[in-house]
C-alpha cells in the first residue's frame, strides 16, 4: 500500500529544521504589562508620598537657589532622593527634617529601588526559573504517557486515562500546533511543540522511558512514521494508534504498534448498532465513557478467585486474558480461573473508586 505524502513528509523533516519545545503548565498569572502598570503605580504613590512629606515640612529645607522650598521644589527633591541621584541643591537643614530623612524617606527610597529594580529582576530571572522547572521536570519523569495529537481524539483519550486515576503531571503532548500545546498546558499537561515523526521532538518528550504512547494523529501516514519513529526508541512501551482507514491497520502492526483503533469504522459501528438497538447503543457509549455509569475495567485475579468459573467471581466478568491470548467468559479453554490471569470486567463507577488498567504490552507473536 502507497501512502500519500510519505515521501514529501520525509523530505521535508531532513530539510527543514522544525522549531520545537517544551511548555509546562503554569499557574495562571497577570498579563505582564497589567504587572509593570501595576509596580509603576506603587512607585508613583510612594513618590508622591514623598513629595507630601517634603512639602508639609518645607521650613525645614533649604534650596541653594532661591532659600525656600515650594511644592515643585518638593516633587524635585522627592525625585532626585529616591532614585539615589542626589544633587545635593537642597538639602534638609533642620533637626525635624533630618529625622524625617532617616525613618521616612529613607525607608521609601529603598521600596521605590525595590519596586522598579524588581521588575527588571524577575525579567532577568524568569528564563532561569523555566530552565530550572524544565530540568526538573526531565529529572523527575518515570512511566509517564505520550500522547501525541491534541485532536479530539487525542483530548478523549487523555481524559479517558486520567479517569482511571493517572495524574496530569504523568502525561506529555506532542503537536506541532502552539495553540494546540497552549491548550493542553491550560488543562495541566506538559507539551512539546514540534513534529513527531523527529526522533529529537519525540526525546524531548522523554519518549524512550515512557510507559505508554497514544498517537491520534490527524493522517494516517503521519501516524505511521511517528509510530517507527516511537518504537524505536522505545521497545518496551505500550503503542496505541488510532487510524481512519482500516486497511492501514495491519501496516501499523507491523510498524510496531500493539493496538490500532480504527476511529471511521468504530464510529460507523455504533452508529449501526445505535439504530438497530438505541438503548445497546447507549450502553456501548456508557462503557467507553470511563469514569462515569458502567466502565470496563482490566484487573488481576486474587487469590479466593483461583479455580472458579468467571461466572462465580463478584464481578461481572466478560473476557479472560491468559498470556497474550483473550478469551470469553464463556469459551470451554478457560475452565478454572489462574493466578497469572486478567479479568475484563464491567463495574459502576464511582467518584471515590479508580482502578488503573494494566498497561503492560500484551506480547506480540
Amino acid at each position: 500500500m502507497k501512502l500519500p505524502g510519505q515521501d514529501a513528509i520525509a523530505r521535508q523533516a531532513d530539510e527543514h529544521l522544525v522549531t520545537h519545545r517544551v511548555k509546562l503548565p503554569r499557574k495562571l498569572v497577570e498579563h505582564p504589562i497589567r504587572q509593570v502598570g501595576k509596580r509603576l503605580s506603587m512607585a508613583l504613590v510612594v513618590l508622591l508620598a514623598t513629595a507630601f512629606i517634603v512639602y508639609a515640612d518645607a521650613d525645614g529645607y533649604n534650596d541653594n537657589s532661591d532659600g525656600s522650598v515650594d511644592l515643585l521644589d518638593a516633587f524635585y527633591y522627592a525625585t532626585v532622593t529616591l532614585s539615589t541621584t542626589g544633587y545635593g541643591d537642597i538639602t534638609p537643614v533642620s533637626d525635624a527634617a533630618r529625622l524625617t530623612n532617616i525613618f521616612v524617606i529613607t525607608p521609601l527610597r529603598v521600596m521605590f529601588l525595590i519596586i522598579l529594580v524588581g521588575t527588571t529582576l524577575e525579567a532577568l530571572t524568569e528564563r532561569t526559573r523555566e530552565e530550572w522547572r524544565l530540568n526538573r521536570w526531565r529529572s523527575t519523569l518515570r512511566d509517564h504517557t505520550v500522547v501525541v495529537g491534541f485532536g479530539t481524539k487525542g483530548r478523549s483519550a487523555i481524559q479517558t486515562v486520567c479517569a482511571t486515576g493517572l495524574r496530569k503531571e504523568q502525561v506529555v503532548v506532542v503537536d506541532p500546533s502552539g495553540k494546540a500545546i497552549e491548550a493542553a498546558t491550560a488543562h495541566g499537561y506538559a507539551g512539546v511543540i514540534g513534529d513527531a515523526t523527529r526522533s529529537d521532538v519525540l526525546n524531548r518528550a522523554e519518549v524512550y522511558r515512557a510507559k505508554q504512547i497514544i498517537i491520534a494523529t490527524q493522517r494516517d501516514d503521519t501516524a505511521v512514521l511517528v509510530t517507527l519513529t516511537a518504537r524505536q526508541l522505545n521497545r518496551g512501551a505500550k503503542i496505541v494508534v488510532a487510524v481512519r482507514e482500516e486497511e492501514n491497520a495491519p501496516l501499523l502492526k507491523q510498524s510496531g504498534a500493539d493496538a490500532v483503533i480504527t476511529s471511521a469504522s468504530a464510529a460507523g459501528r455504533l452508529l449501526g448498532l445505535s439504530v438497530l438497538s438505541p438503548a445497546a447503543g447507549m450502553v456501548m457509549e456508557d462503557l467507553i465513557s470511563q469514569g462515569s455509569g458502567l466502565d470496563l475495567v482490566e484487573r488481576p485475579v486474587i487469590k479466593a478467585e483461583v479455580g472458579r468459573s468467571p461466572r462465580e467471581t463478584d464481578d461481572l466478568v466478560v473476557s479472560v486474558v491468559r498470556g497474550h491470548r483473550v478469551l470469553g467468559y464463556d469459551d470451554p479453554a478457560v475452565g478454572g480461573l489462574e493466578l497469572a490471569d486478567r479479568l475484563i470486567t464491567i463495574v459502576r463507577a464511582t467518584p471515590a473508586t479508580h482502578v488503573a488498567p494494566d498497561a503492560r504490552p500484551l506480547p506480540r507473536d
